[in-house]
């Protein structure tokens, strides 16, 4: 889009005169985003999609969708309470969308501005407790978030491009059969992760996909993937994230903060040993896949951007692998070929 057409969408999104326009930096993904000043009302946010704005960038099984899933993602959350971003006009025909500005604090910066650890995690997690108690207790088909789910297939297939990326990619000469263990040890990950119980699920709930407000309060941003997985996804998204790292107490603490809140959120009591072993086993393939993934859009998208976060996903690995006694063989083999697990 030109400056006239992100000038004119601003405009028919609020009917206030446009002024200076300006790109914003991008993540991994497809979409660009443009900021538009008002000349007399607030500032706004122009989406402008891909040419395929329906396919999810993520890896999943779904049929393309007919509606644009940030939209429909967006109508399910706001009818739940959880705070998204205001739709301000949906273009999506047109090739875009204007959003509320949220300016640029996502948790990350507030971080990085003093603003306390604890304090910030703890508003996240009770948010992610609600949104999870209220989803399970208010499923909707019409959502998108229900039509796909993390399946033995998915997690597979995030496996071997852990496989692909993370170790070849990068030099690793595993044997045959090093190789043949691992993806023995993968498959039977996969089978339990994919037996647990499955709800609605972000799927990157992380310090730069949630912005905070002034006055603390904490708006989701970037669940279009929203599928449905286990109850323990979004918090390894969170606690195990890559781009800020969480000490092990600290970590605990939010985990049984989580399991209060989820409860008297309504839903239902958890076993807590049980969860935290979860959370751990869920952690050593979403962080393998993490620390894959970001070789991958260095080489195949040529955004190196990503990669000074694999040492930090691959330490969570290193305590994940150290917590389930019965991957002592991943962990023998991954350290001898990974350096950041040694």
């Amino acid at each position: 889009m030109n400056e006239a057409q992100l000038q004119a969408a601003y405009t028919s999104a609020t009917g206030q005169p446009a002024g200076r326009v300006e790109r914003l930096p991008g993540g991994a993904g497809n979409r660009i985003y443009w900021r538009v000043h008002g000349m007399t009302g607030p500032n706004a946010i122009v989406m402008e999609l891909p040419p395929d704005p329906v396919k999810s960038e993520e890896a999943s099984k779904d049929h393309a969708p007919q509606e644009l899933p940030f939209v429909n993602v967006h109508r399910y959350l706001d009818r739940i309470g959880v705070r998204v971003p205001r739709l301000l006009l949906d273009a999506a025909r047109d090739g875009f969308l204007v959003i509320e500005d949220l300016t640029d604090r996502t948790l990350e910066r507030a971080l990085q501005e003093g603003v306390d650890r604890k304090k910030l995690y703890t508003h996240a997690i009770d948010q992610l407790a609600r949104l999870r108690a209220h989803a399970e207790r208010s499923p909707d088909p019409s959502c998108l978030a229900w039509t796909r789910a993390f399946d033995y297939d998915l997690y597979h297939w995030e496996f071997e491009h852990f496989i692909e990326y993370g170790l070849l990619a990068r030099g690793a000469t595993p044997t045959g059969a090093e190789l043949q263990t691992l993806r023995e040890h993968f498959a039977r990950i996969c089978r339990e992760l994919a037996g647990a119980p499955r709800g609605f699920t972000h799927r990157d709930y992380q310090s730069r996909n949630i912005m905070v407000l002034a006055d603390g309060e904490q708006v989701v941003i970037d669940f279009q993937d929203a599928l449905q997985a286990p109850r323990q996804y979004d918090l390894v998204a969170l606690l195990r994230d890559s781009y800020v790292e969480l000490d092990r107490p600290l970590i605990d603490g939010l985990l049984a903060r989580y399991l209060q809140r989820f409860e008297a959120e309504g839903g239902p009591r958890l076993d807590s040993g049980e969860f935290v072993a979860f959370f751990d086993l869920l952690t050593v393939q979403r962080k393998l896949k993490d620390a894959g993934r970001f070789v991958f859009i260095n080489r195949v998208k040529k955004n190196p951007s990503f990669l000074p976060h694999i040492p930090s996903s691959l330490r969570y690995v290193r305590d994940a692998l150290k917590r389930r006694a019965e991957l002592k063989e991943v962990q023998q083999i991954l350290r001898k070929h990974v350096p950041e697990l040694r």
